[in-house]
């Protein structure tokens, strides 16, 4: 497992605290800041009761390029059954479908990471040597309810 430690804002350097910190979808921020569109390649993925849970990687769509791991547990009951069938295709970014399919969220950051990577994630992030990075842990919220978490955790990003 990935060491991880909780930090403040302010413990963030640039560009990630940027990247980071903030109230909208990382999938638009993502985009926003590498100037294209991400797409999504799926690493796992399961459904348990009501949830499905997906660990998935954005890359750039123009190089292929991660640009975020995401782990993300999402209650699928809550969706209409074509924004359902799309979120399982695990095609599209769900910052996008959602946003895109005007579902009415909100994302609520609880926690910023710092995290010391594992073999695995430094492999999947093309990293030829341990560096630390950052991440956050939201919260999805739609009608005042808990729907979903998710993880996200940013490679090695420079200005």
């Amino acid at each position: 497992m990935p060491r991880v430690k909780i930090v403040t804002p302010k413990q963030i350097p640039q560009p990630y605290r940027s990247l980071l910190v903030h109230d909208t979808d990382m999938t638009l921020t993502l985009e926003r800041h590498f100037g294209d569109r991400v797409t999504l390649r799926p690493l796992s993925t399961f459904t348990s009761g009501r949830s499905y849970f997906r660990r998935v990687l954005l890359v750039q769509k123009y190089s292929g390029r991660p640009v975020e791991m995401g782990a993300i547990r999402i209650r699928l009951d809550v969706f209409s059954q074509q924004l359902r069938s799309k979120i399982l295709r695990n095609k599209i970014p769900l910052g996008r479908l959602l946003r895109d399919g005007k579902f009415n969220y909100e994302s609520r950051v609880k926690s910023y990471l710092c995290i010391t990577p594992n073999a695995e994630m430094m492999g999947v992030f093309w990293m030829r040597e341990v560096r630390i990075l950052y991440g956050r842990r939201t919260e999805v919220i739609h009608n005042q309810t808990k729907i979903g978490d998710i993880v996200e955790v940013l490679p090695l990003v420079f200005q």
